[in-house]
């Protein structure tokens, strides 16, 4: 068996309102409740399980992308004047990357959690 990433855990102050936010932004759908999880599934399988935490430790989840997905994506983070940065930390604010001939840009979701968006990778 190959080894690959089944699923992550997301802390969210609210798993639904924030597993709505990504799916929102990135055009996918939220799954049905799971236990105590609401899930976002990817592509290649993988799921976010958001689950309710009362003090979410910020971390970062990066999604590659094609081109149309971005441009689709970063139309929804605009349309909703979210804040979004070309570089980790908030640098380039306003402003996007041009990294390895594609596209990337960072922005947080409401628990603060660090989202990025990437159209290629090294």
């Amino acid at each position: 068996m190959t080894i690959q990433l089944n699923h992550t855990i997301v802390r969210a102050r609210d798993k639904r309102a924030s597993a709505a936010f990504l799916a929102t932004i990135l055009g996918l759908e939220v799954g049905a409740d799971f236990g105590r999880f609401v899930p976002v599934a990817v592509a290649n399988g993988v799921t976010l399980d958001y689950m309710t935490a009362t003090d979410p430790q910020p971390q970062h989840y990066a999604f590659l992308v094609d081109d149309d997905e971005f441009d689709a994506a970063f139309a929804r983070i605009r349309e909703q004047g979210l804040d979004y940065y070309a570089e980790p930390g908030g640098d380039g604010h306003g402003e996007i990357n041009t990294r390895w001939g594609g596209r990337g840009v960072y922005f947080d979701d409401p628990d603060g959690h660090a989202m990025e968006i990437l159209t290629r990778v090294p």
